[in-house]
């Protein structure tokens, strides 16, 4: 599994990363988390993210792998209110009691990487929840601050020196972030963490779609059809359900400045499949600008802005 440094964080992540959402929100058995999770270590695997609001995710992550915890970087995301802890969405007290429960959860000392949680611009600029993550990096909880969002609040946070890592959405559905974010977090050499790399399998018929990616897929599936290109147009050969997931994943690791992407695999046998589409690398650099092209002319054409999904 090929690995980036991560920006000027210093670690060395593979291009390939776990999200944790589904295994939380789709409430998956524990022995399936376990057996995905390790199968992801043992190929090389080794970045985990998770989030606060994942419903079980912290916890099904600490008790699957919490024994391999020097095998992997781990990432979380907090700042929303909770149930049963104090205080309102992006105080500072409610986002430290929110690390100090994910290292809990997460059967861990600290967390690799912890991330505000899409606030907004506005949120992101008083900096009382920024403030609380620096706080608690000065407290040996948190190794590096960073923040997951997109748009406006991505640029903001891409320019921050107290921010070392931004998560963003970017694939061929969405390539607002990469015009504008991600320039800038190469520039000062941030961590990137790319979220939907595969643009929500915006090929599949939706109502095939988990419900809670459905507003996603719409959207996606919306500017994907706009955008009328196909994998044969594109120079690939195969039926499009099964060549679309290569094309989209390699899109988003060909470029530049980002680090690793995340793809919420719940099924075991995506695992492998996945690892395998990484390990053939970079698309063409002539395919990654004919799909810049298709996006943007799409766009265009539909008289609107495609921002990031955040």
């Amino acid at each position: 599994m090929e690995k980036r440094t991560f920006g000027r964080t210093g670690l060395a992540v593979s291009v390939l990363g776990f999200g944790g959402a589904p295994i939380g929100v789709l409430k998956i058995q524990q022995d399936r988390i376990e057996k995905i999770l390790n199968t992801l270590l043992d190929r090389g695997v080794n970045v985990i993210d998770t989030a606060a609001m994942y419903a079980g995710s912290e916890e099904a992550i600490g008790n699957a792998v919490a024994h391999r915890r020097n095998e992997y970087v781990l990432i979380s995301k907090c700042g929303q209110a909770i149930e049963g802890l104090e205080g309102e969405a992006w105080s500072a007290q409610v986002i430290t009691q929110t690390v100090d429960r994910a290292l809990r959860r997460l059967k861990t000392d600290h967390l690799d990487v912890m991330l505000l949680h899409t606030c907004d611009l506005e949120t992101l600029k008083k900096e009382e929840a920024l403030g609380a993550l620096v706080a608690a990096r000065e407290a040996g909880k948190v190794q590096f601050v960073g923040y997951s969002g997109d748009n406006e609040a991505a640029v903001y946070a891409a320019e921050h020196p107290e921010i070392s890592v931004l998560q963003t959405s970017l694939n061929i559905c969405d390539q607002a972030n990469l015009d504008k974010a991600l320039s800038i977090a190469l520039k000062n050499d941030v961590g990137v963490i790319v979220k939907r790399p595969i643009a929500n399998a915006a090929w599949k018929v939706l109502s095939d779609q988990p419900g809670f990616y459905q507003t996603y897929a719409q959207i996606y599936t919306d500017r994907l059809e706009k955008m009328g290109t196909t994998p044969a147009d594109l120079g690939f050969d195969g039926e499009p359900q099964a060549v679309w997931p290569e094309i989209a994943l390699r899109f988003t690791l060909s470029i530049p400045g980002v680090h690793t992407a995340i793809i919420g695999t719940t099924n075991p046998e995506h695992v492998a499949a996945n690892i395998g589409i990484a390990a053939k690398g970079p698309l063409p650099q002539k395919m990654v600008e004919e799909l810049r092209q298709v996006f943007h002319r799409a766009e265009s054409a539909a008289g609107e802005t495609w921002n990031g999904l955040t």
